[in-house]
């Protein structure tokens, strides 16, 4: 069965912006099942868009500002 976005809830998002990159958290659950934490990176290219990329390694800046995020995230959950 393919992915159906209409059957993704989101029922948390925040977006934390540092510099040329931003941090997305957001909680989903799909087709009723059970809600997840979702943590997804986008960096500005050369034309100014938002493009996705692997969230890979973060650096103690960006932590510290996405831990409490996390924790409000799963107050969600």
């Amino acid at each position: 069965m393919p992915y159906d976005k209409g059957l993704d809830v989101e029922t948390f998002k925040e977006v934390k912006e540092f510099n040329e990159t931003r941090i997305t958290i957001g909680v989903f659950s799909y087709n009723g099942g059970n809600k997840k934490l979702q943590l997804t990176r986008e960096n500005l290219d050369q034309t100014g868009e938002w493009r996705f990329t692997k969230l890979g390694r973060m650096t103690k800046d960006e932590a510290k500002e996405i831990i409490p995020i996390m924790g409000r995230a799963i107050e969600n959950m």
